[in-house]
């Protein structure tokens, strides 16, 4: 039998291996870079720089669909203030 003196498969040299970018973000984990964030059956759905600005969005949505449980969230303050209609 003859000896194969090369071998067939080819390896990447580690110049060729793209390096993943460290500022990219998935659709799991957002940057949250407001300190109101407005959240729909615990679930955050957008930061705002204002409470009042928070609060309107979230009321749109209650109104929309008022069985959704919305809240805005202080995240310097820690505290939840949930979003209800007025009773009539």
């Amino acid at each position: 039998m003859a000896v194969r003196e090369t071998t067939k498969t080819k390896t990447k040299m580690a110049a060729e291996v793209p390096e993943p970018e460290q500022d990219q973000f998935s659709q799991r984990k957002r940057p949250d870079d407001r300190r109101y964030r407005l959240q729909v059956d615990r679930q955050t759905k957008g930061s705002y720089a204002t409470s009042d600005d928070a609060e309107k969005a979230g009321f749109a949505i209650k109104q929309g669909f008022p069985i959704l449980q919305v809240a805005v969230y202080d995240a310097v303050d820690g505290v939840n203030k949930l979003i209800e209609l007025p009773t009539a």
